[in-house]
């Protein structure tokens, strides 16, 4: 069983935060993120450091604890750092740019896919073929870069499509010839 749950989790100086009875807010450089607590798990703050315990009596609250745990982490990395996926488009006439707050793809359909970009979502565009998404939140920055890869995924014979940056798409061998 896991003990991961019981470690500390350090708050640095620059990162503000609070904690209600079933809510956490973190205020850092970046900007802000809040968090529900479910009812099996709370939160004891001392000094620069929270602490999460679980509750006996509550089904899965010990696993509870350590999810709960991770994801302040990802909250506290948010808020004072970000984070970053890219993103690249291989394929003769694959293209993308962004117009206003819609993101644009030419990925070899027939007519182009617009995305509408979530707030708190920010898109850099590098060559036309290089996405980088970027934001505070970690699962809406890797839901966001899901949601563009599953426009067009790589395809196993050529490679084509969008894939994440170092992705190894393994290739197949297509149909051999007669002899």
């Amino acid at each position: 069983m896991s003990r991961i749950s019981k470690l500390e989790v350090a708050i640095p100086d620059k990162i503000d935060f609070s904690v209600n009875e079933n809510k956490i807010k973190i205020k850092g450089p970046k900007g802000e993120l809040s968090r529900q607590i479910p009812a099996g798990v709370t939160i004891a703050a001392f000094g620069r450091s929270l602490q999460l315990c679980s509750t006996p009596h509550v089904k899965n609250s010990v696993e509870l604890c350590g999810t709960y745990r991770g994801l302040i982490i990802n909250m506290i990395v948010g808020v004072s750092s970000g984070f970053k996926k890219k993103l690249e488009l291989q394929g003769v006439g694959y293209k993308a740019h962004l117009d206003n707050n819609t993101l644009i793809l030419s990925v070899g359909y027939s007519h182009q896919v617009f995305l509408k970009l979530p707030l708190g979502i920010q898109i850099a565009i590098e060559n036309n073929t290089n996405i980088s998404v970027l934001g505070i939140d970690k699962e809406l920055v890797g839901h966001m870069a899901a949601t563009i890869r599953l426009v067009k995924p790589p395809e196993p014979y050529k490679g084509k499509g969008i894939r994440y940056q170092g992705e190894h798409i393994r290739k197949k061998i297509g149909k051999a010839g007669k002899k």
